[in-house]
């Protein structure tokens, strides 16, 4: 296997080949996923940086990383050696990747990318920014795949259904309400890239990208036609038997760019920048008028059906059942003296889940972060470095499941001894800030960024920050992390709507002593209509206690304590019944009223 420093090599010596004189590798695919299969996973092959956000700048004699706050920790691990040198970005005197560029090359300079793993947003922007400093930008070139010799294929796994019954609509209805959508925008066509969208609307699921029950592929959805691009491999005669009666043609996966360049001008294209790749938006024939908006498919998912909303409550059950146990059994084994690496508590959760029923696997890589390690937002315990977990301090476990009926997505923070006053404190000043968010009451049309103060105004008051989101879209047995919503302090102008599922996850991170964070799932509700307009607000649908020894009663309000108190019962009396005599005993005491 080569080094970094080789494959740097290898990839400088393409680059001036090729006339260019740097090159931009970001962390997406074909598809523009955020998770994706191993063949275009080169910004990892290229640095050894595995993070899920970032991109990497070749020069033809400097490299550079830029990542956010997440994985400054480990991208500065994984860099060490490299020689590629790492940008955190947010952080004040941190170039911009073209602002870098321009400091590193002249005008005339040429820069280049793979267009086919670029959104059309990203690429234009890129490339204006660029032509300011009369730097141009070239995005017809996959120069990894003339490096990257032993670069895995498209992956061929076979496709699977998901049916209505835990989905809530057939193929065929999801279709209708795409295109009563795209016509109520003023278009009646519109390209998929996202695979999350096309298993979300043809009702199909695979297994080509870790811990994301997705398969790869492109669509089509016209007024009259409704189209999957796959590997014929891939297609099973139970998928294609459904697909047909459902009214979708099947197409090789190839065939999308000759497919799109051959559109009629009848078709009124809706064209989301941020969700269709530049390659294939290149291919849209000119007497194709375009739309511009967001796509039709992930307004739609992001909405649950009643079906799916009252699956996921059972699964919440199901899940929190197998949460339970774990932890009865950690602090058991932690009082007799038994110690555990964390990598062999992320393996015992997911067997604890896997007893669950219609368990399919994690829903990411679970994250279990003994003392320091919990402060590093986006941990993973490796088998060979991770810490041993001992009866003292604390653990910070984010988690989740993926269910055929559900996905989940929770995170706790544990006491494993008597906590400090400054633990204390800061778990407290969190919970107040997911409290407040549970506690929400907002007009219709509200967005994230317009609540995202409630999360962090507690921690503000005394100086006190978290660098991350507090809350994104989840999936429905699929990415645990969709849009369009979310709840952070930038500014994003889609609405919290009826149905959708959000995190709700505040915390702290002090470095190289702890890190809490408290999260769970809520979905938007009506709470109250006046003649001012309807009033939204959450409920909170994950079901697993919260740790009482870490809570300061003195630093809650009396409505934030009445609401702790109420979730706590609500947890003891949906997971008693299903729970043992003995685990049912043990649940009462972790869910005391303060």
């Amino acid at each position: 296997m080569s080094s970094i420093k080789e494959r740097l090599a290898l990839l400088r010596q393409a680059m001036k080949a090729e006339g260019l004189s740097a090159y931009i590798i970001t962390s997406s695919d074909a598809h523009l996923s955020e998770y994706t299969p191993s063949r275009w996973q080169g910004r990892s092959w290229i640095s050894g940086f595995n993070g899920s956000a970032g991109t990497v700048v070749v020069t033809l004699d400097k490299a550079g990383l830029w990542t956010d706050s997440r994985y400054f920790l480990q991208g500065a691990a994984q860099l060490e050696g490299s020689t590629i040198e790492l940008y955190k970005m947010g952080v004040p005197g941190t170039p911009s990747i073209e602002g870098f560029l321009a400091e590193e090359l002249g005008a005339g300079a040429v820069v280049g990318a793979d267009g086919i793993c670029l959104s059309l947003a990203e690429a234009e922007d890129t490339r204006h920014q660029l032509e300011v400093y009369g730097i141009s930008y070239r995005l017809d070139t996959d120069l990894l795949d003339r490096v990257w010799q032993d670069r895995p294929g498209i992956p061929s796994k076979p496709l699977f259904l998901h049916p209505a019954q835990y989905a809530g609509r057939t193929a065929a209805e999801r279709i209708a309400e795409v295109r009563s959508r795209l016509k109520a925008q003023g278009a009646n066509a519109t390209i998929v890239t996202m695979i999350d969208e096309l298993a979300w609307v043809f009702n199909i699921r695979g297994y080509d990208v870790a811990y994301n029950p997705v398969g790869v592929g492109f669509g089509y959805i016209g007024a009259d036609d409704a189209v999957l691009f796959t590997l014929p491999e891939k297609v099973t005669d139970e998928v294609r038997a459904d697909l047909t009666a459902n009214g979708v043609r099947i197409l090789d996966y190839t065939a999308i760019d000759s497919f799109v360049a051959g559109l009629g001008a009848e078709v009124r294209l809706l064209v989301d920048p941020k969700r269709i790749t530049y390659r294939l938006a290149s291919q849209i024939p000119a007497h194709c008028r375009r739309v511009s908006g967001v796509s039709v498919l992930t307004q739609l998912k992001a909405i649950k059906n009643e079906t799916e909303l009252s699956n996921l409550r059972r699964v919440m059950a199901r899940d929190g059942v197998a949460l339970t146990r774990f932890f009865k059994w950690l602090e058991e084994a932690l009082a007799r003296g038994e110690t555990y690496t964390e990598h062999e508590l992320d393996v015992r959760l997911n067997e604890y889940r896997a007893h669950g029923e219609r368990f399919y696997g994690d829903s990411f890589a679970t994250i279990c972060g003994y003392q320091g390690n919990g402060a590093i937002v986006h941990y993973h315990a490796d088998p060979e470095t991770s810490a041993r977990v001992k009866a003292e301090g604390v653990l910070l476990l984010d988690s989740g499941g993926q269910y055929l009926d559900g996905t989940t997505d929770i995170t706790r923070t544990i006491a494993l001894s008597t906590p400090s006053t400054e633990l204390r404190t800061d778990y407290t000043l969190v919970l107040k800030g997911h409290i407040q968010i549970a506690l929400a009451k907002y007009p219709e049309g509200t967005r994230g960024s317009q609540i995202d103060i409630l999360a962090r105004k507690a921690l503000w008051d005394r100086g006190l920050n978290y660098g991350h989101g507090t809350g994104h879209g989840v999936g429905y047995f699929l990415n645990v992390h969709e849009g369009p919503q979310n709840i952070r302090t930038e500014v994003n102008p889609t609405e919290l709507q009826l149905g959708m599922i959000t995190s709700n996850e505040p915390g702290i991170y002090r470095s190289g002593k702890y890190g809490i964070r408290i999260e769970n799932l809520v979905v938007t509700e009506l709470r109250e209509e006046t003649e001012f307009g309807r009033f939204f607000g959450f409920e909170t649908v994950t079901i697993c206690f919260l740790d009482n020894q870490l809570v300061d009663k003195s630093l809650l309000t009396a409505e934030e304590l009445a609401w702790y108190n109420a979730y706590q019962e609500r947890v003891y009396q949906t997971l008693q019944p299903l729970l043992s005599p003995e685990e049912a005993a043990w649940l009462r005491t972790k869910t005391a009223a303060l």
